[in-house]
């Protein structure tokens, strides 16, 4: 094993069918190139070791669906052991596919939902962040809701989960990112933040007493403002992060100004994880086409929450 030290990450190639294996390599290669010193354990089939230094191999891939779906959960589950034991101080995560994890007879839908299991986590947020967007100003945006169909978010959303997660959101800007302050918006479900209740009661019944409670608690929150103009004015500075009510209303806008540089950011875990923002991408595997820059930013995005998180710790000790 490689001496422990704030730099030393855990990273998984991800369904071995995917472009994972592909982009970590490539993003490993590069940042070794430009002189970063970071040391990785590398986890994934026994037989797609990229040769890159430490390597954890979890088993044989024999090509079905199945195999690919429990070797890629095998990863995440030595990522996570190599963290908690303190070998590892974060991982950083290739990506599955989530189909090949049913078909392996899992239950969780994602790495969110399998890494708040494996750990007994009480709460875990699904931060996508970007330091740097096409727009230039940094973007972070928070789900509150993750892997559920559509018509299912109203009954889910509810004034204690939008509380609990700003909360969480609050808490992980200013220890991770050193932000003394942390702005954070709301933003709202309905066409218009319901027009006053012509487009939906949520904003109404969920949302401004979840914003009261926030800002009795000392948060500084605004909201509930309409989608389409909350991450126009995110991205002009009036706010550090977006809490976005469903997936997609918060990842459409995130991937258009961040596609190559957004990390997908697990909060609530006793350890730092990152992940590209990217899927398998079964169809472009071995083309040459296979982008590493979102794996490059993930890594360095982990090991930078690293430095942060051992810095904060270092001044309460």
């Amino acid at each position: 094993m490689p001496r422990m030290s704030t730099q030393c990450l855990a990273v998984t190639l991800g369904d071995p069918r995917g472009i994972g294996p592909e982009v970590v390599g490539s993003a490993i290669r590069h940042l070794r190139e430009q002189g970063d010193d970071t040391e990785f354990i590398l986890v994934g089939p026994d037989e797609l070791d990229p040769g890159l230094g430490t390597y954890e191999g979890v088993g044989r891939f024999d090509g079905t669906e199945p195999s690919a779906g429990v070797l890629s959960a095998r990863a995440v589950e030595r990522a996570v052991h190599l963290a908690l034991a303190g070998t590892a101080s974060g991982i950083v995560t290739g990506p599955i596919h989530k189909p090949a994890l049913r078909a392996a007879g899992l239950v969780e839908h994602g790495h969110t939902e399998m890494l708040q299991g494996i750990t007994g986590a009480s709460e875990v947020g699904m931060l996508m962040a970007a330091e740097e967007t096409r727009m230039g100003a940094p973007l972070r945006v928070l789900l509150a809701t993750t892997h559920v169909p559509l018509r299912c978010v109203p009954d889910l959303l509810s004034a204690d989960l939008l509380v609990s997660q700003a909360l969480l959101l609050k808490s992980s800007l200013e220890a991770h990112w050193n932000i003394a302050r942390p702005q954070i918006a709301l933003c709202a479900l309905n066409p218009h933040a319901s027009d006053g209740g012509l487009f939906g009661d949520e904003e109404d019944r969920v949302f401004r007493p979840a914003v009261g409670t926030l800002r009795r608690a000392g948060v500084e929150v605004e909201g509930p403002i309409p989608a389409d103009t909350v991450f126009n004015r995110t991205l002009n500075g009036e706010y550090d992060a977006v809490i976005a009510p469903y997936h997609d209303v918060g990842m459409a806008p995130f991937k258009t100004v961040a596609f190559g540089t957004g990390v997908n950011v697990t909060l609530g875990l006793p350890f730092i994880r990152t992940s590209p923002v990217h899927g398998t991408a079964f169809e472009i595997v071995g083309t040459g086409r296979a982008d590493p820059s979102s794996m490059q930013a993930a890594i360095r995005m982990a090991a930078r929450l690293v430095i942060g998180r051992f810095d904060t710790l270092a001044a309460h000790m």
